[in-house]
Parts: C-alpha cells; sequence; structure tokens
C-alpha cells in the first residue's frame, strides 16, 4: 500500500516514510486489542493505577526528546511541545489518582446499585494538533478504566503516534491494550464496522466527525465529537483591558493558531473598542514568528501547505466581501508553511471570517453596541465550544453563564482544558466529554445491579 510521510513544517522537506497496514495486520491488531481487553479483566485497579504512573513518569524524563518531534512534525513552539508532554503526564497522574472515586459503585437504594464496567476496544481518530494531549485525554481514561484503545491518528505526525504506544507499552500496560494503526482515512470505515470495535472518540473536523458518528449510528456504536470551534472572546467596559488584551493575543495563537478552542472571534463593547483595538493591533506586531526549535519564537509554521492557502483564502475571500484587514494576516514567503498572525475587522455578516472556523494566526474583531448584543454575537455561529467573557459585573458574568451557547465559559480567563474538568461542545462543536469523570464514563457500560432481599 502507498505509504504516509512525516514533513518538517519549518522546511518543507520529508523527514521520514511509512508503509500504512494492510488488511491483515488491521485484523492482527483487531484480535490483539480483543485478547488484551478480555486478559487485563484480570488487572487490578492498582496495577494499571501503576503503569499509568510509569507513563507519567515516562513522559516527564523524556520530554525533551518528545517535544522536538512534535515540533518537527507539525510545527508547534518547542516550549509549547514540552508543556504538551508534561501536561500528559498530568493527566496520567489524575487518572491514577482518581479512578477508584470516579469508578465507585453507586448506591441507588437498600436493593441497587449502579456498577460501571469497560465496554472493550475502542477506536480514536485524532487530529495533528495536539498530537500527545489530543491522544492522551483519551488513552489515560480508557485505559485505566479497562477498555483496550486503537488510535488511528493524522497522517503527517506518524512518529509522534508512535511514540505514544512506545510510552504506554514500556509503562507496562500488555501487549495489544493501547495500538497505534498508521492507516488512512480511507481504512476507517471498514474498522468501526467490524463489530469487536464497541466505540469510537473522534476530534477533528466536523466532515471526519459527521462520518464516524454516522458509522457509528449504522452499527449502533456510542461515540464521543470533539470537533470545530470559533470561540467568542467577549470584553466589556468594567474589564481590566489590558489584561484582557495580553490574554487575547495569546488566545488567539497559541499553537500557532491552530487550536479548535482557541479565541477566535473578539466582540469587544463599542465603549472600548478602540483602545482595546489599538493594543490588540500592537500585541499582534510585536509576535515573533520564525523556527519553531528556537526559544524566542512566539509562532511557527501552520503545519500543512494547505492549511495555510486554505486559511488565506478565507481571510482574502472576506476582505473581499468588505472586511477591513488591520494587520497582517498574510503568507510570508520563503521555504516553510509560516503566515503572519493578522486581525479582520469590519466583518460582514456572509463571510468566510464571520461563518468559517479560520484555523490559524487571524482574529476576527466585532463591535457590540451593549452586552445583550454581545451576547448575541457570540451565539450566531453553529459552533458552540469554548467561551470567555471580561468583566467585573456579577450581573454579567451571571448572564454569560446561562446564555453563552458553549460547553465552557470561562470568566476573565482564556479557555483551556484540565484532566479535572470535562470538556466537550455543543451545535456543530460535538457532543459528549472527555476528560474528568464524564470523559472516563463516556465509554463505560453503567449496569445497574439489583439484588432481591431474602
Amino acid at each position: 500500500m502507498s505509504g504516509m510521510q512525516s514533513v518538517n513544517p519549518a522546511t518543507g522537506k520529508t523527514v521520514k516514510e511509512f508503509e500504512l497496514l494492510d488488511a491483515d495486520a488491521i485484523e492482527a491488531a483487531l484480535k490483539k486489542s480483543v485478547q488484551a481487553f478480555e486478559e487485563g479483566k484480570s488487572l487490578t485497579r492498582n496495577q494499571r493505577a501503576g503503569m499509568m504512573r510509569k507513563a507519567a513518569e515516562l513522559l516527564r524524563d523524556e520530554k525533551d526528546r518528545l517535544a522536538r518531534l512534535m515540533t518537527l512534525e507539525m510545527g508547534k513552539t518547542l516550549l509549547s511541545a514540552v508543556a504538551e508532554v508534561e501536561k500528559c503526564a498530568q493527566a496520567c497522574d489524575y487518572y491514577a489518582e482518581n479512578t477508584d472515586s470516579i469508578l465507585a459503585d453507586r448506591r441507588i437504594d437498600d436493593d441497587s446499585i449502579v456498577r460501571h464496567l469497560p465496554i472493550g476496544p475502542v477506536l480514536a481518530v485524532m487530529p495533528w494538533n495536539f498530537p500527545f494531549w489530543q491522544v492522551f485525554r483519551f488513552a489515560a481514561p480508557a485505559l485505566m478504566a479497562g477498555n483496550t484503545g486503537l488510535l488511528k491518528h493524522a497522517s503527517n505526525v506518524p512518529q509522534c503516534a508512535l511514540a505514544i504506544e512506545d510510552i504506554l507499552t514500556r509503562a507496562g500496560f500488555p501487549e495489544g491494550c493501547f495500538q497505534t494503526l498508521l492507516i488512512s482515512s480511507g481504512q476507517v470505515e471498514s474498522i468501526l464496522e467490524d463489530s469487536r470495535v464497541r466505540a469510537a472518540t473522534v476530534t477533528g473536523s466536523e466532515g471526519a466527525g459527521a462520518a464516524v458518528a454516522a458509522s457509528c449510528g449504522k452499527h449502533i456504536k456510542p461515540v464521543v465529537l470533539e470537533l470545530g470551534g470559533s470561540d467568542p472572546f467577549i470584553v466589556m467596559p468594567s474589564a481590566d483591558i489590558d489584561k484582557a488584551v495580553e490574554t487575547a493575543v495569546k488566545a488567539r495563537t497559541i499553537n500557532n493558531g491552530q487550536s479548535c478552542i482557541a479565541a477566535k472571534r473578539f466582540i469587544v463593547h463599542a465603549d472600548i473598542l478602540d483602545e482595546f483595538k489599538e493594543k490588540f493591533v500592537a500585541g499582534f506586531e510585536s509576535l515573533s514568528v520564525g523556527d519553531p526549535m528556537e526559544e524566542g519564537t512566539d509562532i511557527g509554521p501552520l503545519a500543512l501547505p494547505q492549511i495555510r492557502d486554505e486559511l488565506h483564502q478565507q481571510v482574502e475571500d472576506s476582505v473581499a466581501a468588505g472586511a477591513t484587514r488591520l494587520t497582517g494576516a498574510a503568507p510570508i514567503e520563503g521555504e516553510g508553511n509560516f503566515y503572519q498572525p493578522g486581525i479582520l475587522t469590519d466583518i460582514p455578516a456572509e463571510s468566510p471570517a464571520a461563518r468559517e472556523e479560520l484555523f490559524g494566526p487571524v482574529a476576527l474583531l466585532f463591535k457590540a453596541d451593549s452586552f445583550d448584543d454581545a451576547i448575541a454575537i457570540a451565539n450566531d455561529s453553529r459552533f458552540g465550544l469554548g467561551s470567555c467573557i471580561w468583566t467585573k459585573d456579577q450581573a454579567e458574568i451571571d448572564q454569560a453563564i446561562d446564555r453563552l451557547e458553549a460547553g465552557s465559559t470561562f470568566v476573565n480567563a482564556m479557555v483551556a482544558s484540565d484532566p479535572a474538568r470535562p470538556f466537550g461542545g455543543v451545535k456543530d462543536s460535538g457532543h459528549g466529554r472527555e476528560l474528568s469523570a464524564d470523559g472516563m464514563l463516556a465509554f463505560m457500560n453503567a449496569k445497574t445491579v439489583y439484588v432481591a432481599a431474602d
């Protein structure tokens, strides 16, 4: 079969090539996954916790090597890649420490309990933008719960995918508990159709999520979808403007702007719009774009040439429709997939910038005439992943929490995922939750047990 390539997005040069698994290799992996699930029932939670803590230890000990691998394959800055590995270790520790309480029998009455039991092999279809974190936030709860994992990672991060399997194997998880499948998107459907695969989880595009969800629906399998986002970042007059601007720049450009929960639409009250705009532009223009391996770099290359090209087409189409380019928002000449961070404003309602997710370092600035107007603008989107509001007004905070159509609302802080907090979205941003107890229980059989009294 044709293979996949690991390409350095800073240079465009191919680093390594891999062959895709054929049908026989996939069949062997499925058999191994089922066998590992059955044999794993003999493992105690304490044994699993010990393995998970070992995985955390390996991640921390090898964070520099693993971080360089991420930067090499998808272009995030080295410092952010190190932080990502550390976050994965945090997730491993969280589930090692909390699984007993999460999966404790729930007493209904004197005769009844609910016991949560694992269901078997789960297929994870994961994206390239956080190549370790996206996987570990699935793998840690899945393995601690007693399920087994099959990973179909993005085709541009095969080395990361293999490294994750290696870490979990060296941590002591039995063979087959977690396997990386180097397969194409076209090979996913047949795996989902297999009765041995009991569920799926997808983080990625709406198209990928819809395709997997349709297959799971056809075959009556649970699925968790974490898809795109166009998160609103609301700033009201009572906010600390300097702190809001500083956070806004970071929130939009984190991971080179390639994050589903990055703030993308900045909705600012008219009374403070001019001040915010001036400082926001200055913040963007101070960002350093360059080699992601260098410590002083703020923004590295976009992961793929087509991502850069699609982003720029969205910008150009929006400007042609009437949007104003305040700064940047253009490809950088030379090798690599570099793109100048930019800001658009005066954005027409039906332009790509208003209706689509821009997956790169381009911020969208909107004026709100009132609090109600800000909420209306924020909710005028098919997406509903994260949201945040900057205000010191308690009434505005209370209303924003209730009225913003999103899976999370952060107050005076940027949206971020954390092992202890449920994570997911509404509307076209998906359904179901990852992380915390919710993420673990998503792929468990909540079995009702009734014991009749004598």
